[in-house]
């Protein structure tokens, strides 16, 4: 169940806060009836990282060996074409 709790929990509450993030799940944090924060373990925050890290450090090894250079629109054109194959 998602837990959605005011800000003023994190504060009041932490242990409950923490006991829920340790279980895995996000706590999304409230100000004012308004989204305001996402609260997650390191190991959950890892996991949507991770990915993003390596294909960073790919592309940064991949610019080392080549001096091809390609423009947003050039990328963004290339990612629709694979899209509407």
């Amino acid at each position: 169940m998602i837990q959605i709790r005011p800000v003023s929990d994190l504060r009041n509450k932490f242990t409950e806060i923490e006991s829920t993030v340790k279980e895995g799940q996000p706590v999304y944090l409230t100000k004012n009836g308004y989204g305001t924060m996402v609260v997650m373990s390191l190991e959950s925050y890892s996991r949507l990282t991770d990915d993003v890290e390596y294909k960073l450090d790919e592309a940064d090894r991949q610019a080392e060996e080549t001096s091809v250079r390609l423009t947003h629109e050039e990328v963004f054109s290339k990612i629709r074409g694979k899209l509407h194959e």
